[in-house]
């Protein structure tokens, strides 16, 4: 077995995600969309209601991957591709504070929710996903 020379393993290469320091707020320019993540797909693909009314199959970069992790109902910042409108690509996530300061700003619409981790899906609604029971038949028993 060979010694270990290093000053650790794994997780001391990682390193503390210690960056949380107020960064500049990032605005959307041509070419660029905001939207909110409806669900993750897995292998770095995620779907997301778009702002512009449309849901598309988003890739998260190389430089994002396991370095920022998307979660559910984050507000993500795509780049659009020319070629293909139903597909795009995630080139920021906000956190829960910018996503409120671009809300604040008229950048998103008011119907978006921040920091809401259940995100309804279109087509689905709320009550058919819970189960109802009756006990009064209980007592017949």
């Amino acid at each position: 077995m060979p010694k270990n020379k290093g000053k650790g393993g794994k997780n001391r290469r990682r390193g503390k995600n210690e960056n949380e320091e107020k960064r500049e707020l990032v605005f959307k320019e041509d070419g660029q969309e905001y939207a909110q993540v409806l669900r993750m797909l897995g292998n770095g693909r995620l779907e997301a209601s778009c702002m512009d009314g449309k849901k598309r199959l988003c890739h998260i970069r190389g430089k994002m991957r396991k370095k920022v992790w998307v979660n559910t109902g984050d507000i993500i910042l795509i780049g659009l591709r020319e070629f293909q409108d139903e597909k795009a690509d995630v080139i920021l996530k906000y956190m829960a504070d910018e996503a409120r300061s671009l809300k604040q700003y008229g950048e998103l619409p008011e119907h978006v929710r921040v920091n809401d981790t259940d995100v309804q899906i279109e087509g689905e609604d709320a009550d058919d996903n819970e189960d109802v029971f009756d006990f009064d038949d209980v007592d017949d028993i």
